[in-house]
C-alpha cells in the first residue's frame, strides 16, 4: 500500500473491509478470495481473474517447496 501513499486503514475502508482482514491478506495470512478478487479489480480497474491467478500462482510456489515430502506414485495406463 506504501507505493500507492495508502495506509492500510485507508485501503481497508476503500475496499469495504475491516483492516484485520486487509493485513492478513498483506501479510499472507489469508489468500485472495473470490470475492476480494472482485473487490480489488473494482478499486484498482483490474480483473478479478488477474487476482486470482496471482493467488493460484502463490499457492502453487507454496505447494512446490513441500513436494519432496509428497508420497505418490506415476500412474499410467496398462
Amino acid at each position: 500500500m506504501e507505493p500507492l501513499g495508502l495506509s492500510v486503514t485507508e485501503a481497508a475502508e476503500g475496499l469495504g473491509v475491516s483492516r484485520k482482514t486487509l493485513s492478513a491478506v498483506l501479510n499472507g495470512r489469508a489468500g485472495i478470495s473470490p470475492e476480494m478478487a472482485l473487490r480489488l479489480s473494482i478499486a484498482f480497474d483490474t480483473s478479478p481473474e488477474s487476482w486470482l491467478n496471482q493467488q493460484t500462482q502463490y499457492d502453487l510456489w507454496l505447494a512446490g517447496r513441500e513436494k519432496k515430502k509428497l508420497r505418490v506414485k506415476r500412474l499410467c495406463a496398462a
